[in-house]
């Protein structure tokens, strides 16, 4: 049985993950879905929200742990969970980006997002004039984050989005073929996604190679829209053959 921490992206909290973690524990395995700071339960200004905030909690979960992790991050998740695996490479079993954000050593985020002319999201960011955070414009929300998911659960998630620090999206990631380098990567790529485009992930899977690359043909949001097909996909990962 594996340990699995689980790292939400830009807007959401631990409550992305609420139907696939009650079906990793049913096949035995350990969750931990996590608030990261400014999200969720865990509260924090946003003036105070950095990358390194995000990856030093990570970090501390990790800790916490008997055994290496199978650490997941969606979407901008993906920025700090490769930044944690460079900090703690022995206590990581397996890296697994679900849409996220893969990038080489000092690369931004935002350069990808920028580029992104298949994303809905990017040009229905609301941002505020001194550009510290972004929200995504109301009416373009189930299109660009939620396509294929139920109204229940569209709704659901709505009502929880929070605004998310520009900071982890400027900052650029440090990491090493020695440490980072050295752990397991999996993508599993989003084929209908309207938030990070499947040709930016692409980009990002081919210019820093995984092991496996998995497609799943669904929206930004697995978690929701096919959650028992994501759920299958995190353990087989936890168990590479």
């Amino acid at each position: 049985m594996s340990t699995f921490i689980l790292v939400h992206g830009a807007w959401h909290g631990s409550w992305c993950w609420k139907k696939v973690v009650p079906l990793l524990e049913a096949q035995g395995h350990q969750v931990e879905a996590l608030d990261l700071p400014g999200h969720g339960s865990n509260k924090v200004p946003i003036a105070d929200i950095s990358l390194k905030r995000y990856v030093d909690y990570v970090c501390q979960v990790i800790d916490t742990q008997d055994e290496p992790v199978v650490l997941v991050g969606h979407s901008l998740g993906g920025c700090t969970i490769s930044q944690a695996a460079e900090k703690r490479p022995e206590k990581i079993k397996a890296l697994v980006y679900i849409a996220a954000f893969l990038l080489m050593n000092d690369e931004q985020a935002i350069n990808y997002v920028m580029a992104d002319t298949e994303s809905v999201v990017v040009p229905n960011l609301i941002i505020p004039d001194d550009q510290s955070y972004s929200t995504v414009k109301k009416e373009f929300i189930k299109e660009g984050l939620y396509a294929e998911c139920s109204e229940e659960d569209f709704n659901f998630a709505k009502s929880l989005l929070v605004p998310e620090s520009s900071a982890p999206f400027l900052t650029p990631i440090v990491i090493t073929d020695e440490k980072f380098g050295q752990i397991l990567r999996i993508y599993i790529a989003c084929l209908r996604d309207k938030a990070v485009g499947p040709a930016t992930q692409e980009r990002m899977y081919t210019n820093l190679p995984c092991e496996k690359i998995i497609p799943m043909d669904t929206d930004h949001s697995p978690f929701f829209s096919a959650p028992d097909e994501l759920a299958r996909h995190l353990i087989q990962a936890s168990n590479p053959q």
